[in-house]
């Protein structure tokens, strides 16, 4: 693996923070009614993403649930049309149409961004098996929430990628809380990573509030993957600060829980290292964060004045018979 150098701990500062920065615009932008519908935040669980991608090769792609905004970000998309999506903009990744849960990427490997509660699960199995069939080395990172862990599509999807050994990561982003439900409620163990279990499937929590610990498991299990050896299943615990959504209430939990968790903050852990071991002064620090919120507000800026899709596009998205009998949709 890749070692952890002075570079790694400040690409990482800089990326967490402008992740966190990212989400947090959005946030203010959706309570000016800028970001409709659903908005659903990544703060918190920066960490997952930040390892991943540090163990992650050219060829491995990425697939996820609807907490999707900053994982294609990561992934070498330009942040500016990811708000431009968010904001309905023609500018945006699916030109306005695809919004906050469906961002897709398929030249930098990312696979959405799936509104559908575990419908990601086998169709990253798939993305693997494609791979596997035409021998691509590639390995899939399969990313899906706690709740989604109760899915049945999960356990047909588990069977058949450890008995064809397909070259996939199964990755619980456990934060918690399915919605407003704890892990506590939704069974009788709060170890989801126990379901790898019953198919033999190597499995193991991980410690998801720090980038190293889940870099050198992303690491072990990748590779797995990439030998043929087949999948691997990581319960990687980690925290939302926010609600589920952004019309989340949040009254299953307390605000003493959420700062609890604080103090084991993803960026602050990396930059507890950044200034202990001398690898930047604060005034370089200041810097970096003066980069970031500018950043920030240049995502902003173009997202505003892109323009919105024009009302034609409707029609020119969906499936055209050639041969369709009747009017023209021009």
């Amino acid at each position: 693996m890749k070692k952890f150098t002075k570079s790694t701990y400040i690409n990482w500062y800089k990326d967490m923070l402008f992740w966190r920065k990212f989400e947090d615009k959005l946030a203010a932008l959706y309570i000016q009614q800028k970001v409709r519908g659903f908005l659903h935040l990544y703060n918190g669980q920066e960490a997952v993403l930040a390892g991943a991608l540090h163990a992650m090769k050219e060829n491995d792609k990425m697939i996820t649930a609807y907490r999707n905004h900053v994982q294609p970000i990561g992934l070498g998309v330009d942040p500016k049309r990811i708000m431009a999506e968010l904001l309905g903009k023609d500018t945006g990744t699916s030109r306005g149409l695809g919004g906050s849960m469906h961002i897709f990427s398929p030249e930098h490997n990312f696979y959405g961004g799936h509104g559908i509660v575990g419908g990601q699960i086998p169709l990253g199995a798939g993305l693997a098996f494609a791979d596997k069939y035409f021998e691509r080395d590639g390995v899939t990172l399969t990313y899906f929430g706690d709740g989604a862990a109760r899915q049945g599509s999960l356990h047909e999807t588990f069977n058949m990628a450890i008995n064809w050994k397909l070259p996939v990561v199964f990755i619980c982003e456990n934060n918690g809380y399915a919605m407003g439900t704890s892990v506590e409620r939704t069974a009788n163990h709060d170890d989801i990573w126990k379901l790898g279990l019953g198919y033999e499937m190597p499995c193991g929590p991980v410690d998801g509030m720090n980038p190293v610990a889940v870099a050198e498991a992303m690491h072990e299990a990748i590779e797995r993957a990439r030998r043929g050896d087949g999948p691997t299943l990581l319960d990687i615990k980690t925290y939302r600060y926010r609600g589920h959504s952004m019309s989340d209430a949040q009254h299953y939990r307390t605000k003493q829980e959420v700062e609890e968790y604080k103090k084991i903050d993803p960026i602050s852990q990396v930059l507890d290292v950044i200034k202990s071991k001398k690898y930047a002064s604060e005034k370089q620090i200041k810097e970096w964060d003066q980069e970031v919120k500018d950043k920030v507000a240049e995502c902003q800026k173009f997202a505003e004045e892109s323009p919105f899709p024009d009302k034609q596009l409707l029609y020119d998205v969906v499936y055209e018979q050639e041969d369709y009998p009747f009017l023209k949709h021009r």
